[in-house]
């Protein structure tokens, strides 16, 4: 047998958007059908605060593939000093019934398309079907990704969006407003942006202050972005108490998403959860019953949404004769 590579040109025309959308959702439902196996991931921290590499690897037992995906990202000398980006990604997928390496790919796309998607995937289950307003705190690249991927699934009329930085805001602004013709209104503050939102994005570092719970409106669907790991923190931990809180993956979530701020103040227990987004896309457990229901979706990141999305581009560099193969194994 013979290892495909694809390099990032190759990704790029192999994939889009809604497919990314649907490959997440399948995820999603794998991963509530107990069809996934999934370590916590590993983070090593670089010395001198020079940036960080996160490790995931999951087991998808129906497609019978195994996925290892690297990323790293804060390493903001590399352009000047290596030559190199400041962040990369790579992911290599294995043939589970051998464990035989069947591509190397490129993945610095992928991690921002499919938490795109996964936003995307939530709104679809959770917000109201008349949503038209989002709000978004934060608006770098993930930020932009977000709007990428909700606007395949909905209409949106109006985007308010908040940064720490004018500069920045005012960018996103041009940007999403050229891309996509949605009006953008840059907000002086964070809660002038979320008393608008129908539906609200957190996408920050999640290490400033937070979205107070009385900013936020009867019927909002939040998207939980930026926590995905302790120490980080957008939304403050009132907001859960009387939400319908749903997750990507109860056991992360519960350790280090934004979940777990309500859980160690007590404010809810685990009992308060709702349940995990792949129970609600399969069906056994309801997503809005109301208009007025705050919906919460906490979004940690899962290797399973790397492993789908992978494999799909896999799937399809084999059916358009994309990449080049090379001789791996003697």
């Amino acid at each position: 047998m013979k290892t495909l590579l694809l390099r990032k040109d190759d990704v790029r025309r192999l994939f889009g958007m809604t497919e990314v959308i649907g490959a997440v959702g399948e995820a999603y439902k794998a991963f509530s059908s107990d069809q996934v196996e999934q370590p916590d991931y590993i983070g090593i921290h670089s010395p001198s605060l020079r940036g960080e590499i996160d490790f995931k690897l999951g087991y998808n037992k129906a497609a019978e593939i195994i996925s290892m995906k690297a990323h790293s990202g804060g390493f903001t000398n590399n352009p000047a000093e290596h030559g190199v980006p400041n962040s990369m990604g790579t992911i290599l997928l294995f043939d589970a019934r051998s464990c035989a390496l069947i591509c190397i790919m490129d993945g610095s796309l992928i991690t921002g398309l499919r938490t795109g998607a996964a936003g995307a995937v939530s709104v679809k289950a959770l917000a109201r079907k008349n949503a038209m307003t989002i709000a978004s705190i934060g608006t770098g690249n993930q930020a932009r990704m977000q709007i990428r991927a909700i606007a395949e699934i909905m209409k949106i009329e109006e985007i308010h969006a908040w940064d720490s930085t004018q500069e920045t805001s005012s960018k996103y602004k041009a940007d999403i407003e050229r891309e996509f013709g949605i009006p953008v209104i840059v907000a002086n503050s964070k809660k002038e942006a979320v008393e608008q939102a129908d539906i609200l994005i957190t996408t920050t570092r999640g290490k400033g202050s937070l979205v107070q719970a009385d900013w936020v409106k009867p019927g909002t669907h939040i998207v939980a972005i930026g926590t995905d790991q302790r120490g980080k923190q957008e939304l403050d931990p009132e907001i859960f108490r009387n939400a319908k809180i749903i997750v990507d993956s109860l056991s992360q979530c519960t350790e280090k998403g934004e979940t777990w701020h309500p859980l160690n103040k007590n404010i809810i227990t685990k009992n308060d959860i709702h349940g995990e987004i792949g129970e609600v896309l399969l069906g056994r457990k309801p997503g809005r019953e109301r208009d007025d229901e705050i919906t919460i979706f906490d979004s940690t990141g899962m290797a399973i949404q790397d492993n789908t999305t992978a494999s799909k581009i896999y799937q399809n560099a084999i059916t358009n004769n994309v990449g080049t193969f090379f001789q791996f194994f003697e």
